[in-house]
């Protein structure tokens, strides 16, 4: 399987239809959940709108926007990360996005991946921004996003038809351009 991006404890492969059992388990955790949809993700979903998703090529590209991500020692499962396009045809601005196991959690490892994506977007892929956008109220993936150099830059609401425990404080987006990137460097 062709290797996207290594680190020292992760390898990302572009997913497969191989991968549904392990998403599926990954998405079957309510504590993964918890700041997404609030509860799992069925078989149909996923395997009708979910791993399609995943699976898309961007011609922009010509790369899958979404990566498996396995531990390098043990090739174990551990989640996904994101790189994708914000416009279907053009790789300037990405969301940056990531799932990990609770088994995962507190190691580092989501600020590893998303901080070697956000490497290989602005200095291979041509990415002239990087968002990212997660809960107000989801402090871990905040943590996450600044580490790896994203600054709030907005904050939002959105309505939903079912609120998660949290929505009535919101939404923030996240962001780094390729100058402010340089800048640090």
């Amino acid at each position: 399987m062709r290797t996207f991006l290594e680190t020292d404890r992760l390898r990302l492969h572009p997913l497969t239809e191989e991968d549904a059992a392990a998403l599926l388990a990954l998405d079957g955790d309510p504590e993964v959940m918890r700041y997404l949809t609030g509860r799992p993700t069925s078989p149909e979903t996923l395997r009708t709108h979910v791993l399609p998703k995943m699976l898309r090529h961007y011609d922009c590209w010509d790369e899958r926007g979404f990566w498996a991500a396995r531990a390098r020692g043990s090739g174990d499962f551990l989640g996904w990360f994101e790189l994708a396009p914000v416009e279907e045809d053009s790789a300037d601005e990405v969301e940056l996005g990531y799932r990990l196991a609770v088994s995962a959690w507190g190691r580092g490892l989501a600020t590893e991946g998303a901080s070697a994506l956000v490497e290989k977007g602005f200095g291979e892929l041509g990415v002239t921004r990087v968002t990212a956008h997660t809960m107000v109220v989801n402090a871990r993936s905040r943590r996450v996003l600044e580490r790896v150099g994203l600054r709030p830059v907005r904050y939002y609401t959105e309505e939903w038809d079912e609120p998660l425990p949290g929505a009535e404080h919101g939404e923030v987006e996240y962001a780094l351009t390729r100058a402010e990137w340089r800048a640090r460097r």
